[in-house]
């Protein structure tokens, strides 16, 4: 009840094709903007003089940049709850401890060890006793519209084995998934309080992850893993990219 995780994909090519009344309209949808920016999402044609039209343009700018930055993402999805949370407990200042962490995930092992970590946070903490009675988690949501046959448009699709053409989804099947948070969630965790039963889920082996490695990965993910995750080769790589652009700049 006290803070948040999210698994949070940035889709920086895609923000790049969007047009200049697609961002304006997209941080309408947060902030009001400027006059020149509301001009440009009026009904009518906008019209603007080249002074306008540069000023325009580097507003545009600092939208787009933000709309694809995750501090940003962060202090859009914080500010609300806090000034929420303070007005039910009828006080002023911070309600966050301090400023979010965040991990980079390098490859699918260690994006599903963090969306089972996440899925399976009110189940350790002794809130919940099953996935699908753990509120306010993605699982939860993808039970309940799955059951009614269809994926959340809310949150990033299922999409299955790679394929061509590629839909751009996870690249899990959304059923392996059930049953890989399930059995996670039975294995003991001795710095948790809460789980479930143990049974058996062929994703590990379509990962190629043996069950000594997945649960080393995924019950303590937050502690293995302070900036980035991912296995040994994938994390080598990267480390190597870090001191590179580092010695660049």
């Amino acid at each position: 009840s006290n803070h948040t995780h999210v698994v949070l994909h940035v889709n920086a090519d895609k923000a790049k094709h969007w047009t200049d009344t697609e961002i304006a309209q997209r941080w309408h949808k947060l902030h009001k903007g400027t006059l020149l920016s509301q001009r440009l999402t009026s009904k009518e044609t906008p019209v603007f003089t080249d002074a306008e039209q540069i000023t325009l343009q580097s507003t545009l700018s600092v939208y787009r940049n933000r709309l694809t930055d995750i501090s940003w993402f962060m202090r859009e999805l914080n500010e609300p709850i806090a000034r929420q949370a303070n007005q039910e407990d009828d006080c002023t200042g911070h309600f966050w401890e301090g400023r979010f962490k965040s991990q980079a995930l390098l490859d699918e092992h260690a994006l599903a060890a963090c969306m089972v970590y996440v899925d399976l946070n009110p189940i350790r903490a002794k809130m919940a006793t099953t996935p699908e009675s753990s509120n306010h988690t993605s699982i939860k949501r993808r039970i309940h519209d799955f059951k009614k046959g269809y994926q959340p448009s809310t949150l990033m699709p299922f999409v299955g084995n790679p394929k061509q053409p590629q839909p751009q989804g996870l690249m899990f099947d959304l059923v392996e998934y059930l049953k890989l948070v399930d059995l996670s969630g039975r294995s003991l965790n001795p710095n948790k309080r809460g789980a479930i039963d143990m049974s058996e889920s062929p994703i590990l082996q379509r990962l190629g992850l043996d069950e000594h490695t997945w649960q080393d990965m995924f019950l303590t993910f937050e502690t293995n893993f302070s900036v980035a995750a991912g296995q040994s080769d994938t994390l080598k790589r990267y480390k190597r990219k870090r001191r590179q652009k580092n010695s660049v700049g």
